[in-house]
């Protein structure tokens, strides 16, 4: 392929809207465009490298037993009130109406397309299990789309469902297709960790994340340094904590803490440690307000939160409903005085223990506050994010915290579809069964961004090799020169009987322009012809990620990078 031939359109400059590196360096390199916030096109060597990332999921989900289908995007409101999402699903869910003012979505997700689809065609436990993915564009209506592909409006997605006859089957199914997304993604390249995950709107009794490391990631992964635990901080479990013994015999006491509206503010203030401090937090939850105490070290984690109180969907309360409840400003609320209220705790806040509240009274805070003999706290949950002093909850070990970048899932998701949907089919004892499924999903575009993120250099890009645009580049110094050019043609030519991919760098540029976008690019290996190597029979090679040159013969560079390729 002749780059003069190709819409490469690179640009010298980060533009001036992008945050993360992948985002600058997909613009930069020609891979995408903007066309509204969250929404990108795909230029040559974007879909290059997406139809190499589509290839190996292929193979893989087809070797773990999935049929491929192609579901539609545009989906009908009926099938997500079948199974109540078309309310819960919020406005993320893109909503439109045809001319006969039917409610339609496009499909962020296919768990009730898929589920109606199969509850038609299946009857008998002889058809299963079934496993059916599709690569399809979906769409979400983000309410900050941004880090370009990363979180778009609009995404590829590999989404897969499966269909067993019991728990045991479907575990199965599901052990298979974790397997799967092991090899896929060490496939395209990727240093990654499965973790532990929250089933969120999908679903389900367990579920797992493939995240992708990277310091730019917008989730915290939580994992072990001596054992195999890792979870992401939404699902991260806590040992129970000890119960301390330290009580106090003081009587609470209020004292005068002007400004002093941060935990960090106080702790300065008083000099006393965060820990010491018990926050008050006030959440709405199904039109009734509940009070939440945390210790000042730590953070609550809103997805425990929702899983504990068993609800969808809970909001933090606003300042009006703050000085409703406390009778007293924001920034100095506390537990004592709450009549009526429910008051839930982490479990780390310990009974007959004394803290720091807020005093519902502006300026003021209670020393010595007491729980159990001031204020009363009606349950205990884990509540809180972890943090990096915390055992981990499987062998006691040392748990650090990395960022990550979710690039797959996998979820049991039981009966919850097949159920809601009357989804069954006949047993071998001809009784109805409702189908057990579970389902996997991979961003599909995503992943371009994802490795750009783990392999890039102050120059650009350099691609793992399985998902490159191309394999080689190859760049003649002095193109006008015609035994320079043949020899570049000769090369390429040789170069694709062999089943390289290659790249001919036929533009009439400097060698600097050339050089710089080769880096650019991040084509894992590039082959410099120059006059002077050329009348001594040689060529340079390049190793992109490396930078380490070599010079070899021009018959010795085929198994040269075949050599390479294999390293």
């Amino acid at each position: 392929m002749r780059y003069s031939k190709l819409l490469i359109p690179t640009l010298r400059d980060d533009p001036s809207d992008a945050e993360t590196i992948s985002h600058k360096l997909m613009l930069r390199a020609g891979l995408i465009r903007k066309v509204a916030a969250g929404v990108y096109s795909l230029l040559p060597l974007g879909v290059r490298v997406l139809s190499r990332i589509e290839k190996i999921i292929r193979e893989e989900m087809t070797n773990a037993g999935a049929q491929e289908v192609l579901l539609p995007a545009l989906q009908p409101s009926e099938l997500w009130e079948e199974t109540g999402r078309w309310q819960k699903y919020g406005k993320e869910l893109m909503r439109l109406q045809d001319r006969h003012n039917r409610d339609f979505c496009l499909g962020p997700t296919h768990e009730e397309v898929v589920t109606d689809l199969v509850r038609n065609e299946v009857r008998s436990y002889k058809q299963l299990p079934l496993n059916l993915f599709q690569i399809q564009t979906k769409f979400r209506d983000e309410i900050r789309p941004r880090f370009g592909l990363m979180r778009g409006r609009e995404f590829i997605m590999k989404d897969a469902y499966s269909f067993d006859a019991d728990l045991s089957a479907a575990e199965t199914t599901y052990r298979a297709m974790y397997s799967a997304y092991h090899h896929i993604f060490r496939r395209v390249g990727l240093h990654f960790r499965a973790v532990e995950a929250d089933s969120g709107l999908i679903g389900g009794s367990s579920s797992h994340e493939f995240m992708v490391l990277a310091e730019t990631g917008e989730d915290d992964i939580v994992s072990c340094q001596q054992c195999e635990y890792a979870a992401n901080m939404e699902q991260a479990e806590l040992v129970s904590p000890q119960t301390r013994s330290e009580h106090s015999d003081e009587s609470m006491l209020s004292v005068s803490t002007p400004n002093q509206t941060s935990i960090e503010a106080l702790s300065a203030f008083l000099n006393v440690s965060k820990d010491k401090f018990l926050k008050t937090l006030f959440f709405i939850v199904d039109e009734r307000p509940v009070a939440v105490l945390i210790r000042g070290d730590h953070e609550v984690n809103e997805i425990k939160l929702k899983k504990n109180l068993n609800v969808t969907e809970l909001a933090l309360a606003d300042r009006e409903a703050v000085e409703r409840i406390t009778k007293g400003p924001v920034g100095f609320s506390g537990p004592v005085g709450l009549e009526g209220l429910e008051i839930i705790a982490d479990r780390s806040v310990v009974t007959g223990t004394s803290y720091i509240i807020g005093a519902n009274e502006k300026d003021r805070h209670y020393r010595h506050a007491v729980v159990g003999r001031d204020f009363d706290i009606d349950r205990f949950f884990d509540l809180r994010n972890v943090v990096p002093d915390d055992p981990c909850p499987r062998c006691g070990g040392t748990i650090s915290i990395d960022r990550g970048i979710e690039v797959g899932h996998v979820f049991m998701l039981g009966t919850k579809y097949s159920e809601a949907m009357g989804a069954t089919f006949l047993d071998q004892q001809g009784k109805s069964q409702h189908f057990v499924m579970g389902c996997y999903g991979i961003g599909v575009s995503r992943i371009m961004a994802a490795a750009i993120e783990q392999n890039h250099d102050e120059s650009g890009i350099f691609w793992p090799q399985q998902i490159a645009p191309f394999d080689v580049e190859v760049i003649p110094m002095q193109e006008k020169k015609e035994a320079v050019m043949n020899a570049a043609l000769e090369i390429t030519v040789t170069l694709e009987k062999q089943g390289f991919e290659v790249l001919l760098e036929d533009r009439k540029e400097r060698a600097g322009v050339k050089f710089n976008d080769a880096d650019l690019l991040g084509i894992p290996f590039q082959v410099v012809i120059g006059e002077r190597d050329l009348n001594e029979g040689m060529v340079e090679l390049k190793n992109r990620q490396s930078g380490e040159k070599i010079r070899v013969s021009i018959e010795d560079v085929v198994t040269s990078l075949i050599g390479l390729r294999l390293q």
